[in-house]
C-alpha cells in the first residue's frame, strides 16, 4: 500500500514538473508589436511574422514554442509579431509572406530560409550558420528612416481599410433597414459608387502626374528659327537653282549640237 502511494506521488510529480517545463517553455516566447519592436535591436533575437489566419503559421506554432524554450541555453531571445495586430511592423521589414523569420543581432537584420523545425533553429545558432547569410543592406534595415516612413504608410492604409469596412457596413444596414432595399440593390450601389470614385481619382491622380512632369521636366519650346539657320536655309535653295540652270544649259547644247547641219565631205575620184 506505501510503494502504490509513493508511485502514485511519483507520478503526480513527474506530471507538475513537466507541466511547468511546458509553461515556462512558453513564457520565454515574446510577443512584439509597434510599441516595443525597438527590443529586438539589442542582443540577439530570432523572430517570426505570422498572421492567425495562416495555415503554415499555425504549422509551424508548435515548433516554435519549443524552440522558445532554448532560448536561455543559447543565450538569445525568441519573439513573434502578429502582421494583422501591427501592419506598421509588415511594412518595416517588408513581408511578402507568411511565416517569415529573422534574425537579429545588435540591430543587423537577417532573413531566415532554413528549415522549420525546432532542431534546425537550434543549429542555425548553435552553428553560428547566420554568419554565412547576407544582412540586409541599410538603405533596407528596418531601423533606417525610410523604412520608419514605409511602415506609417502601411499603418495608414490599414486604418483607411477599417474605416472604409466601418463605413460600409454602416451604410449597408441603413439600406436595408431604413430604406428596405434588397442585399442585392444594395451591393449594386457600393459596386457602381466604387468605379464612378475610381474613375474620378485616376483622372485626378494622371492630371497631378502630368503636372508634376511638366514641372520638372518642361517640355522644350518650339522657338522661331534664328537668321543664322534663315541664310542658311536661302543658300542651299540657290544651290539648288543653280544646279537646275546647269541641267537646262546642257539640255540645250545637246539640242543644238544636234540641230545643227553636218557638213558631208566629198570623196575624190581615183587618179
Amino acid at each position: 500500500m506505501a510503494s502504490f502511494m509513493w508511485c502514485c506521488l511519483f507520478k503526480v510529480l513527474i506530471l507538475v514538473s513537466y507541466f511547468l517545463i511546458c509553461i515556462e517553455s512558453k513564457s520565454q516566447l515574446m510577443s512584439l508589436n509597434e510599441d516595443n519592436w525597438d527590443l529586438m535591436l539589442n542582443g540577439e533575437w530570432m523572430v517570426e511574422f505570422y498572421a492567425p489566419w495562416c495555415p503554415a503559421c499555425k504549422a509551424l506554432q508548435s515548433s516554435w514554442e519549443e524552440f522558445s524554450g532554448w532560448s536561455k541555453d543559447l543565450n538569445i531571445k525568441v519573439g513573434q509579431v502578429d502582421v494583422t495586430a501591427s501592419p506598421g511592423l509588415s511594412g518595416r521589414f517588408m513581408v511578402t509572406a507568411l511565416p517569415t523569420i529573422f534574425h537579429v543581432l545588435n540591430g543587423e537584420f537577417r532573413q531566415y530560409r532554413g528549415a522549420r523545425d525546432k532542431e534546425s533553429f537550434i543549429s542555425f545558432i548553435e552553428e553560428d550558420k547566420w554568419k554565412s547569410v547576407d544582412a540586409i543592406p541599410g538603405w533596407k534595415s528596418p531601423a533606417s528612416f525610410q523604412m520608419s516612413v514605409v511602415s506609417y504608410f502601411f499603418k495608414m492604409s490599414q486604418l483607411l481599410r477599417d474605416l472604409q469596412i466601418a463605413t460600409k457596413k454602416a451604410v449597408h444596414t441603413r439600406l436595408m433597414e431604413d430604406y428596405g432595399l434588397p442585399t442585392w440593390g444594395s451591393y449594386l450601389i457600393f459596386a457602381v459608387a466604387t468605379i464612378i470614385v475610381g474613375a474620378l481619382l485616376g483622372l485626378l491622380f494622371s492630371q497631378v502626374a502630368v503636372c508634376t512632369i511638366d514641372l520638372f521636366f518642361p517640355p522644350k519650346s518650339m522657338s522661331p528659327p534664328s537668321v543664322k539657320q534663315k541664310h542658311k536655309e536661302k543658300e542651299i535653295e540657290l544651290e539648288e537653282s543653280d544646279d537646275d540652270v546647269v541641267v537646262e544649259d546642257d539640255i540645250v547644247d545637246e539640242n543644238t549640237a544636234d540641230s545643227s547641219p553636218v557638213r558631208k565631205r566629198k570623196a575624190r575620184k581615183a587618179d
